[in-house]
């Protein structure tokens, strides 16, 4: 009786596992089958209600009003060459050996009076400094001076009086032994004057040592302009510094009033920024293109950071790379290489002293554009004239009020420009817009979203005709 019972339940429970396999395959023959086999990209199966969607649109229509609050500007396609640049870092720095120069003591002293102030101006031959001679050394060579002039004095009485005398009652020899001594205690005296001199003192005061007037002050004075050698030379343009009637700025003070001093030691620094150099710091991979650049003499345009460029003359200048340095910074890991540049000046009176203003400082950070290649027969436009969505880029051409994207292929950017390929996407001749590119295409994409028809119509040749 209970293996019948069991026979039984094992009947019922087989029934039921095939009635939910029959209906499984039953639902998923209804439902699933046909969306699986639905082609790819058909788009029927929408819900009840919605709207296929709206192409997106490639023209737009923008009114004068609108035009003017973009700032919109459009002007005609040109075929140019344009350089490819890489833009490197820089900073203006004083050119070793012509900016800045030292001023020393020219013997042992003590600062008695300081003529000129760091700020002030001072031109070749003003006075700086006052000392007070306390080298013994300097004080002997006015004695021995003073001592050799009153021997060349007796010497000549002595041979004025034998030539009198009459060279028979003479010996000849006697004659010679005082030309002799005559001619050694001038070229003593030649010396003495010469080291007086080397010492600061002026001709006027040696020829006091000389009369018996000994010097115990002495004036430290601005050093003559430097004889520019034939490597370095200088932009004649308004404005520009002029080395013939050069002018030093007192930059520091290295003493005070009672110091003594040593010979040969500094008392101040005087600066001239009117030739300066221009230091780019580039990578080591980037030597290649920099070293091209120096030796074809390839221009470098460079950009100016803080220049109020429209208070001054125009800089009518050509920027070459001078010389490309052989060591490489240890902390930036780059190397320098330097471009010559020829300040401009002006100047202004204030309390009867005069100051000068240069317009480009030391330190103050500029950007260089290097070239490294040419692209010949591109379309060179603002970057702000292409919008990019993905790989693609996009020019806006104007046809009266329309403005229709057209797609383009950007052979180079920079900050400031983009170079497009000449491939017949767009044509010389057609009136692109030269920026707000990017707003133009947010208003075309949200014409497209909102599913408004442009009702225009783009002909093979490119022009557009709309009927609103």
């Amino acid at each position: 009786m209970f293996n019948a019972f069991v026979r039984f339940v094992r009947g019922l429970l087989m029934l039921a596992m095939l009635g939910g396999l029959i209906a499984a395959a039953a639902w998923y023959r209804d439902l699933w089958l046909p969306l699986l086999q639905q082609p790819a990209g058909d788009h029927s199966a929408v819900a009840a209600g919605e709207e296929a969607p709206i192409s997106e649109a490639k023209v737009l229509e923008l009114s004068p009003q609108a035009r003017q609050n973009l700032k919109l500007v459009s002007r005609p396609a040109k075929l140019s060459n344009y350089w490819r640049a890489v833009i490197v870092p820089g900073e203006i720095t004083d050119r070793p050996g012509l900016s800045d120069r030292g001023v020393t003591s020219p013997a042992v002293g003590v600062v008695t009076q300081v003529h000129a102030f760091a700020g002030d101006t001072v031109r070749p031959g003003d006075r700086l400094f006052t000392l007070r001679l306390v080298s013994e050394y300097i004080h002997n060579t006015q004695s021995e001076l003073f001592k050799v002039t009153r021997d060349i004095e007796l010497e000549t009485e002595k041979r004025q009086r034998l030539a009198q005398i009459g060279e028979g009652a003479i010996p000849q020899v006697r004659i010679i032994e005082v030309d002799q001594q005559l001619r050694r205690l001038q070229a003593a005296s030649e010396s003495y004057r010469q080291d007086l001199l080397t010492r600061g003192l002026s001709l006027d005061q040696i020829a006091e040592v000389a009369a018996g007037k000994f010097v115990a002050t002495v004036d430290v004075v601005a050093p003559p302009p430097l004889a520019l050698p034939p490597s370095v030379t200088v932009v004649a343009s308004p404005a520009a510094a002029n080395a013939s009637d050069i002018v030093y700025e007192v930059q520091e003070l290295k003493v005070d009033l009672g110091t003594q001093v040593q010979a040969g030691q500094l008392l101040g620094v005087l600066s001239n920024h009117g030739l300066l150099y221009i230091v780019g710091h580039a990578f080591k991979r980037e030597a290649s293109s920099l070293e091209r650049a120096a030796r074809e003499h390839w221009p470098i345009r460079v950009e100016f950071a803080e220049d109020d460029a429209a208070s001054w003359p125009a800089l009518d200048q050509t920027f070459e790379i001078r010389h490309l340095s052989n060591t490489v910074d240890l902390t930036s890991r780059t190397f320098d290489f330097f471009v010559p540049l020829t300040n401009q000046s002006r100047s202004y009176t204030k309390d009867g002293k005069t100051f000068v203003v240069w317009r480009y400082r030391p330190g103050q950070r500029v950007r260089l554009h290097v070239p490294v290649e040419e692209l010949k027969e591109a379309i060179v436009l603002p970057a702000a004239a292409v919008v990019r969505e993905g790989p693609e880029a996009y020019v806006f051409r104007q046809n009266g009020d329309l403005f229709d994207r057209r797609p383009v292929r950007v052979l180079h950017e920079d900050r400031l420009n983009i170079v497009i390929a000449n491939d017949g996407s767009v044509a010389p001749g057609w009136y692109l817009a030269q920026g707000s590119a990017a707003s133009l295409n947010r208003v075309l994409k949200a014409q497209s979203a909102s599913g408004t028809p442009v009702g225009v119509h783009v002909h093979a040749d490119g022009t557009v005709h709309g009927a609103h």
